[in-house]
């Protein structure tokens, strides 16, 4: 069975960046930053990145803002947070295939429209870097705080990687996972290091409504498979707005959140499910993504 995101999620980071659209602050015609999470915030509240400005316009319904991108090979790292035994081994096998296997697609290769202000372009190349598990010391209900220190727990080294704190289906987050987004990016400053990381939580238990496309999915867990779509938005929105100053539009959505819950064309897995793409043999149902180019679109592949 298909369900349609809640209301909140019209154009998402998912948001709830995010994958719910959370609804904008500020007058219509004040400019906003990305919060991360999926919906824009006045520079004022933009957590002190560059405020709006400095970067030329693309003509293309986004634009840049002087901040840089991820270049070269971006890794994936993943943080396991939850009880023991999660994930299972069907789950790991669909939460590592996506990281695994994007890199060099036609669907990664969208991120390479997208470039600093030198015109170094983002390369379609990413690599999985491998996960780590933590035991659920801080609790079931995380805060922005705890999720920062969850990753800060595992002492990241590499700036040009992503840390991605994937929780459980017994853990939510308390600044509004279920109700205003599905997953969200962001930087901090850990070890001295910008290091870029995201949380994504398992919607299964939580609001499969809300925060997946499906309840049958193509790989056999559809948790995890929700799980794959969030990932895939988040780690798009990093590559190309790290730290939340480079690549957005005038009310703060970044590439990711202007095609947030559309899928394009749909295939259909032997057991009725939807899927989009196929990476490293596994068929997934993802979200587009914003082709920098042509006056802008929402694709599958560039």
């Amino acid at each position: 069975m298909r369900f349609s995101l809640l209301a909140l999620c019209v154009t998402g980071a998912l948001a709830a960046s995010s994958a719910f659209a959370g609804v904008p602050q500020g007058s219509n015609t004040e400019l906003l930053m990305p919060s991360g999470k999926g919906w824009g915030v006045p520079a004022t509240e933009a957590n002190g990145n560059a405020k709006p400005g400095g970067g030329g316009h693309s003509s293309n319904g986004i634009d840049y803002h002087g901040g840089p991108v991820m270049l070269g090979t971006t890794n994936v790292h993943y943080i396991w947070y939850g009880q023991s035994g999660w994930p299972n081994s069907t789950q790991s096998a669909i939460l590592t295939g996506y990281p695994s296997s994007t890199g060099g697609s036609p669907y990664f290769n969208i991120n390479t429209t997208y470039y600093n202000g030198s015109n170094t372009h983002v390369s379609n190349s990413v690599h999985y870097s491998g996960s780590v598990s933590h035991a659920e010391t801080y609790g079931t209900s995380l805060t922005d705080a705890e999720i920062q220190q969850i990753v800060a727990d595992t002492n990241p080294t590499d700036t040009n990687g992503v840390y991605f704190v994937l929780t459980g289906p017994d853990v939510t987050a308390s600044s509004g996972f279920c109700s205003q987004y599905c997953g969200w990016h962001t930087h901090a400053s850990i070890l001295g290091q910008d290091i870029k990381y995201a949380f994504v939580g398992d919607a299964a238990t939580q609001c499969p409504s809300g925060c997946m496309a499906q309840t049958t999915s193509p790989n056999g867990d559809a948790g995890a498979d929700g799980m794959v779509s969030v990932i895939a938005h988040e780690l798009e929105e990093a590559v190309t707005d790290p730290d939340l100053n480079a690549w957005y539009d005038r009310r703060g959505a970044e590439n990711a959140d202007k095609c947030a819950w559309t899928f394009g064309t749909e295939s259909t897995a032997s057991n009725g499910s939807k899927y989009n793409v196929v990476l490293g043999g596994k068929q997934y149902l993802v979200q587009q993504n914003w082709v920098n180019a042509s006056g802008g679109y929402c694709s599958m592949s560039y």
